[in-house]
């Protein structure tokens, strides 16, 4: 497995790009703009095919250049066949409908054409991330955890130190708490990459983490 990474935007959102090295099949996770130029000259540069791009939720910074990249993958495929755009169910209203709050420039819309559903799981090549459905800062905000390589995609759910906002349409406290206290019982090597900031591990966020399990509070 091969993970490339680039922090973009205006607000520094992780980009994530997941290859399996026997197939050269891979995925992109949160195509925030501007990521199309330096996405898709890694995907050439190393002979990738692009297989799926994978919102983690629907805010626009982590949706805004899906379109731009799934018209990439058409134009360059022989069949003119595109790389689907996957996203939980109650977040699809939010890239077919873009509705971003304190964008700084306008966020074209993208229609996914796969659901990712709790238990679910997203696979090409060798690899098999699970999708864990994890709401609280978005209704239809997931995890993908690869258990193979103890690595999970965490979205805006969990960063080092801290978790996703709840203030937000479609946010909620009593659901983050919810979903924290799940992901207190991830294993404590399982390394933990987030929509932004550093990568951190289960095990040094289990001390809050159990916290809010414990409390059924978020830390203030």
């Amino acid at each position: 497995m091969e993970l490339l990474s680039s922090v973009v935007g205006p607000v520094g959102t992780n980009v994530y790009v997941l290859a399996d090295s026997g197939s050269r099949e891979a995925i992109a996770i949160d195509t925030a703009i501007p990521c199309l130029v330096w996405l898709t000259g890694l995907l050439e540069q190393r002979g990738w095919i692009l297989k799926m791009i994978v919102s983690t939720h629907g805010h626009w910074d982590h949706v805004g250049d899906n379109a731009a990249v799934q018209a990439w993958s058409r134009e360059r495929a022989a069949d003119r066949s595109e790389a689907p755009i996957a996203v939980h169910a109650l977040d699809h209203h939010m890239l077919v409908d873009p509705q971003p709050l304190y964008a700084p420039f306008d966020i074209p819309p993208s229609i996914p054409a796969v659901e990712l559903a709790e238990g679910g799981h997203v696979k090409f090549g060798e690899i098999d991330l699970e999708v864990l459905h994890t709401p609280g800062h978005t209704k239809g905000s997931v995890c993908l955890v690869e258990k193979g390589s103890g690595l999970m995609l965490a979205g805006d759910t969990l960063f080092a130190g801290s978790w996703g906002r709840t203030d937000l349409p479609g946010g909620s406290d009593e659901q983050m708490i919810e979903s924290l206290g799940r992901l207190a019982g991830l294993p404590d090597g399982l390394r933990v990459l987030p929509g932004h900031g550093p990568a951190t591990t289960i095990a040094r966020e289990r001390h809050w983490l159990e916290q809010v399990k414990a409390t059924g509070r978020l830390p203030r």
